[in-house]
């Protein structure tokens, strides 16, 4: 898109001030599709870009990236067929058991991943599989709170990828495993909230592969000028199903070969 377009640039600030008026007042807007066709993914990347422009601008700090609806179960939950990715600020990570603040939080829900952090940058090649896996320093098990900013994720495509990818907070696991000793598409998982196993899944469901999933990133970052670098962390996309989150709530993911990583949600009042 070209930001200069005299029919796309107002729809592009409308929805950015609707996406940042939901943050600023901690109320839920409704969906996009006034202002972005459904399928025109180059207007909503461009509010994303926007929108993460005024973040760097207000002093946070790009670490990473995470990628979006990559398990055909979050597909099925949201009506989409493809997916997506957001960009991963410094104030959104959070230390294994540590408590998540659920005032940051509108509607919630949980995601086990599989965490990749790079050792080299990915500008360079045709960067297939065989090349990120060259790229990648060590994998982890994360949890990815997703929080959409639209009312009752009542989403199309272009809304979440407006809206950052619906990204959130996000915990990584404290076990870090190199690829000689963990193969991501081979993991399996289970998620528990308060005890109780609300979701199960496995590597496969992440676009057959999370270092798949890692490829489609790498060459589409690149596309969008932003490749990735070194050091930064990419969520490579839910291994199953998401589950929706209240305060209090203990959450804990389980990946096999990763071992498992915990989180607790602050606050009790908005218990049911």
């Amino acid at each position: 898109m070209d930001a200069s377009d005299t029919h796309t640039r107002p729809r592009v600030d409308a929805a950015v001030e609707r996406l940042r008026a939901a943050l600023r007042d901690r109320i839920p807007c409704s969906p996009l599709t006034d202002l972005i066709d459904p399928d025109d993914v180059a207007t909503a990347y461009a509010v994303q870009q926007r929108l993460t422009d005024l973040r760097i601008f207000d002093g946070a700090t790009v670490v990473g990236r995470k990628i979006g609806l990559t398990s055909p179960a979050v597909q099925a939950q949201l009506g989409v067929n493809q997916p997506d990715f957001g960009v991963l600020f410094d104030d959104m990570a959070f230390a294994a058991g540590a408590e998540l603040p659920s005032e940051r939080l509108l509607q919630p829900r949980a995601e086990a991943e599989v965490a990749f952090v790079l050792g080299a940058d990915l500008v360079d090649g045709p960067l297939e599989v065989a090349d990120v896996r060259a790229a990648v320093s060590h994998v982890v098990a994360a949890l990815e709170i997703v929080d959409s900013r639209i009312a009752g994720w009542d989403i199309t495509f272009a809304d979440t990828v407006a809206d950052n990818a619906s990204a959130g907070l996000y915990v990584l696991g404290s076990q870090r495993r190199t690829l000689a000793e963990v193969e991501p598409g081979k993991v399996e998982m289970r998620m528990l909230v308060d005890g109780d196993v609300v979701s199960t899944g496995n590597g496969a469901a992440c676009l057959g592969d999370p270092l798949e999933a890692l490829a489609w990133l790498a060459r589409t970052a690149r596309e969008f000028g932003e490749p990735l670098r070194a050091g930064q962390v990419v969520l490579s996309g839910a291994l199953g199903p998401m589950y929706p989150v209240q305060p209090g709530a203990r959450v804990t993911a389980e990946i096999t070969g990763l071992g498992s990583v915990t989180t607790i949600f602050s606050g009790q009042e908005d218990r049911a």
